[in-house]
């Protein structure tokens, strides 16, 4: 379990120049964000506000803004936006949909298979718009609104039609995850 008593290491404030690159490599990363602009980054979070880096365990980093977190990144890997953010700007990441049978494995925190996202319930985009391996995804389940879960796809969105076995996404987040119950850090 997480605890912020014990497990960030640091918080610091990000120079001026390291927002200038995060805000870059979001809005790259996002083209939702980086539209118009930048007018929805600007929302999430305005320029003159200080963003504040937060090392916790495992080589994870929170990003927040006035303590809320924002996004967080493992390593030096992509960046993901938390799930509370996810749900204010639901079309942030590309959705993928799993079957009503894979949302307790899910929950669990298992990676998701591919007969879960190709079964009757489940729903991958179509070919004309199919997603490479390494995209950061939302996953969605049958019958419900929000996402509850984000992964990244191991093989791409058309591997996972014809394969039809093996891990389809790696789960990096999802509803009842340590990251879950923090609204302030």
């Amino acid at each position: 379990r997480f605890s912020p008593s014990t497990d960030i290491a640091s918080q610091t404030r990000l120079k001026s120049s390291v927002q200038r690159s995060i805000r870059t490599a979001l809005a790259t990363q996002f083209p939702l964000l980086g539209e118009n602009d930048g007018v929805l980054l600007e929302q999430i979070w305005p320029k003159k506000e200080a963003l504040v880096h937060v090392k916790c365990r495992e080589h994870v980093s929170v990003y927040t803004l006035n303590g809320e977190p924002l996004f967080f990144q493992h390593f030096d890997g992509p960046y993901y936006p938390t799930l509370r953010l996810l749900h204010k700007y639901p079309d942030l990441l590309p959705h993928v949909q799993i079957d009503r049978g894979a949302i307790r494995f899910l929950l669990a925190g298992a990676n998701m298979m591919c007969p879960g996202f190709t079964s009757a319930g489940g729903r991958l985009p179509p070919a004309s718009s199919a997603l490479p391996s390494g995209t950061p995804v939302a996953i969605h389940c049958e019958g419900k609104d929000h996402a509850v879960g984000m992964g990244i796809t191991k093989m791409s969105t058309e591997e996972m039609k014809t394969i039809n076995k093996g891990v389809g996404v790696e789960i990096t987040t999802y509803i009842g995850d340590d990251l879950w119950p923090l609204e302030k850090l």
